[in-house]
């Protein structure tokens, strides 16, 4: 885990960073400079541009971490060549019924706010800006350089935008030209992983593609399928409240959103290095090696979600009251919301594993019907809960597309990613929450978080240390506690 363990922490730091800014943006600039209504636009435009990425993309970004490993050195240009070409499979067919389609879409995505309407075609620039990017990124993370390119996805984009909103509260530009230049922020991180990327091994144009290329179109499309599902459960809520709520409601549920995607942070992170390891471990047949990165990365991921989501549930009260009314009502959305998070964490690496076995097409499957759901439940449970029903509607789905995917790992890889370290992390967990649950300062609401936060986490990672319940863990303490000791 040596190379995992560096670039992930590396990749947690850089996130975190991101996390930073996006909490900079989501919990004070959005809200205090942006109308509730624009700020609910900007989060349609870029849930909506998240779900077109990956059919602009053409699942190039999952097909080239998976085939990389299978070519010699003199195919490698032939087969970037083709990973370039691909993703206009499913960009220029988006493009012409954008041309074709755009009033009648306009006019059914709008019934509830007409605002929308006008602002479409940025949801088309957004998602093919992703979708390159990913492509982009992918080329780096086959070369496991992994840093950089999560810097751009994760720093670089919130950081411009705390510049474009800081330029439009001082008046230097119009709302207009805000959403023009957020477009265009998304375009220029593109180019930037592009330079990088081909930095590392620049293509030659090569159109002797490989000998397996209807393989690798098939895995393309199917792919497409998976990613689409994914980005379904994850995305589909914020774009699905525009068609029966008014817009601002899409900002608020946005905040409590993003407040529960912090406990995700450690999973993002690590996936970026873990991902091209199991494509590895796969193509080698290495079940043994398989097995032991499935138990490590659910461990060292339950640790530090877990973490994440005690700490947000205790302190969310006092966060609230930081921020304007109209958005302190998510505590159920944070909780059920925070709650799938760690229950993704709690599976490892169990998506790198199923996207790259033999078996993902059966996957994939699973994965449309479960979106297909997914957009079922919020179907039926926004226009009776509101808001806490797109919640409810996401962690119902997300908690039986896990629950489905590790019986289907089980059955198929005869592994699980559980261990007796995994309830005394849960045991660990609930005795922290149930012990400052009671706990309550009355000084200010940021002492507070401040002086709880660092108690929780003080006790909590002496418990994992003494009882060195994470050998990764205990073993990073360690070294770090040598470094620091006199």
């Amino acid at each position: 885990m040596g190379v995992v363990l560096k670039q992930s922490i590396q990749n947690m730091v850089v996130t975190y960073m991101g996390f930073i800014f996006g909490a900079i943006n989501t919990l004070f600039l959005y809200i205090k400079i942006l109308p509730d209504e624009y700020y609910g636009l900007v989060t349609f435009i870029l849930a909506s541009g998240a779900i077109l990425m990956p059919l602009m993309a053409f699942g190039v970004h999952n097909t080239m971490v998976k085939f990389y490993s299978n070519h010699e050195e003199g195919e490698k240009d032939g087969f970037f060549t083709l990973m370039l070409l691909i993703p206009l499979l499913g960009i220029l067919p988006i493009a012409l019924i954008g041309l074709i389609w755009y009033e009648p879409i306009g006019d059914w995505v709008s019934k509830v706010n007409p605002m929308v309407k006008d602002y479409l075609w940025y949801v088309f620039f957004v998602g093919l800006a992703m979708a390159y990017f990913e492509v982009f990124y992918s080329w780096a993370k086959v070369h496991l350089k992994s840093v950089f390119g999560n810097f751009m996805k994760e720093v670089f984009a919130r950081v411009g935008v705390s510049i474009l909103l800081l330029l439009f509260y001082f008046d230097v530009i119009s709302l207009d030209v805000f959403f023009k230049c957020l477009v265009g922020l998304y375009l220029l991180r593109t180019l930037i992983i592009k330079i990088y990327a081909f930095r590392l091994r620049f293509p030659r144009l090569d159109f002797k593609f490989p000998a397996y290329t209807k393989e690798i179109l098939s895995y393309s499309f199917l792919i497409i399928l998976g990613g689409s599902a994914a980005l379904i459960l994850l995305e589909i809520d914020k774009v699905m409240l525009n068609q029966f709520i008014s817009i601002e409601n899409v900002a608020y549920y946005g905040v409590s959103v993003y407040i529960a995607t912090v406990i995700i942070v450690p999973s993002r992170a690590m996936h970026q290095i873990t991902y091209p390891l199991t494509a590895e471990l796969l193509n080698k047949n290495d079940n043994e090696g398989l097995n032991t990165l499935y138990k490590k990365t659910s461990l060292t991921l339950f640790i530090a979600s877990g973490l994440l989501f005690v700490l947000i549930i205790l302190n969310l009260n006092e966060l609230y009251l930081m921020l304007p009314e109209n958005y302190r009502n998510g505590f159920t959305i944070v909780f059920l919301i925070g709650l799938a998070k760690v229950m993704d964490s709690l599976l490892g690496n169990i998506n790198s594993i199923l996207y790259n076995s033999k078996y993902y097409k059966t996957v994939l499957v699973f994965g449309v019907c479960l979106a297909a759901l997914t957009i079922a439940l919020n179907y039926f449970l926004i226009p009776k809960l509101g808001m806490e029903g797109a919640a409810l509607a996401s962690f119902v789905s997300i908690f039986i597309f896990n629950l489905v995917k590790l019986i289907f790992v089980k059955l198929k890889f005869g592994i699980l990613p559980f261990t007796s370290a995994t309830f005394k992390v849960f045991a660990t967990l609930v005795l922290v929450a149930v012990l400052f649950d009671v706990l309550q300062f009355q000084f200010h609401p940021i002492f507070n978080i401040g002086l709880k936060s660092m108690l929780i986490v003080v006790m909590y990672v002496g418990i994992l240390y003494r009882f060195n319940i994470s050998e990764d863990v205990s073993g990073f303490l360690s070294k770090w506690l040598k470094k620091n000791t006199p």
